[in-house]
Formats: C-alpha cells, structure tokens, sequence
C-alpha cells in the first residue's frame, strides 16, 4: 500500500481542497446566475401559440369558434390577460353550427380576471339580423354582457341606412339593441348622422346635375 507522509502529503490535501472549494464556488456562481434571470411577467409571456382554432362549447354545446395567428398567455402579469397580437376572428354558432355572427380585430386582448375584452384597430361585428359595426376600438364586458366604445362607430343597416356616432356607444352583447351618448354636438363633433346611402347618392347627383347647367 502507498503511503504519504510529510510536506508531499500536505501538498496534495492542499491541492484537492483547493479543487473542492473551486467546484462549490463555481456551483454556487451558476446557481445565482439561474436565480437571478431577468422575467418580466409584464413584458414575456408564459406561454406562447401560433396558429390557433379553438371550439368553444356552452353547457355541452359548441357555441363558439375563435381563429388567431398569434396567442400570447400573460397569467402571471398583475393583471392577467391573452394577447393576439396578429388578428382576431370569432365567430358565434347556431345549434346546427352555422355561423350567425362574426368578430373581427387586428388584436385583441382578454382581461380574464375582469372578464372583459378590447378589440383595437378595424374592428369589424356582423350580427344575427345583418347589421355590421366598425370602429377602431370597442370592449365587450362579458360580466355585464354589454358592449361599448368611446370612439368613433359605424352602423349599416340591411335597409342600407347608416348610423354613425361618436361620444359613447353601448350595445347588448349579441349587439342587436344598441345606443349612441351623447346625442347632438360635442367636443367629437356631430355625434349621430342618419344617412339613406341611395338618398345622399341621389341627392349628390342632382346636385352635379345643376351645377352643370349653371
């Protein structure tokens, strides 16, 4: 058996503890450096989907389709929310899955705790009777099953009469009953215009027709 003895066999306990100290500095340096990773539940989201279609069912029955590029999952933020940055659809079904209305946003966002969306940047809604709604921005509050905007709206009938409004809007969430604020002039302007679409083309042709005879 070998034996050390003396200063060689001090030198070489030296150097062994040496290199155990060295690996649970090392150690010690990389498990801080994990601790210390820089998330921001804010900014980075905790889960990230591209091409998404979801069914969504209503005691039992599917009820309704949502279809985005982009699904972004901020959970741990202070005020947890989805995110789809990249456009939005939603379409709402009919018991025999035919489509009776439809959503449309460049993005959207779901507050899920306050249960309440905002859709921004050419909002487009076709409801069940054949009206359509456009704005650049409006909240459905699912809580109070209302929807509503402060911006600009715009109503088209199947009548083809036009309603539009700015100051305040507010509509049931199948958007079949709804309301502009604010009616007459405000700090937007003229907030309701009632426009026949064949009434003002006519009215515009007549017009140029007795300008050319002037």
């Amino acid at each position: 058996m070998l034996q050390l003895k003396g200063k060689r066999y001090i030198t070489i306990m030296t150097a062994l503890m040496s290199v155990v100290m060295l690996f649970f500095v090392s150690c010690k340096e990389e498990s801080k450096n994990a601790i210390d990773l820089d998330y921001d539940p804010e900014k980075v989201p905790s889960l990230n989907t591209d091409s998404v279609t979801m069914l969504v069912s209503d005691s039992g029955i599917i009820r309704y389709k949502m279809i985005s590029q982009t699904w972004l999952i901020f959970d741990r933020a202070k005020d947890p929310h989805w995110l789809f940055p990249d456009g939005f659809y939603f379409e709402q079904l009919d018991t025999t899955f035919n489509v009776i209305a439809t959503v449309k946003a460049d993005t959207a966002w779901n507050y899920t705790n306050k249960k309440l969306w905002k859709l921004r940047g050419h909002v487009f809604i076709h409801n069940k009777v054949g009206e359509t709604f456009s704005s650049n921005e409006l909240f459905w509050d699912e809580r109070q099953q209302k929807v509503y905007s402060k911006e600009y709206v715009e109503v088209v009938r199947p009548d083809k009469m036009t309603l539009r409004g700015a100051g305040g809007f507010e509509a049931n969430q199948q958007m079949t009953e709804y309301k502009f604020l604010n009616v007459g002039n405000t700090a937007f302007g003229k907030t309701i215009l009632y426009v026949n679409e064949d009434e003002e083309n006519n009215a515009d042709s007549e017009d140029k027709g007795e300008e050319k005879k002037e």
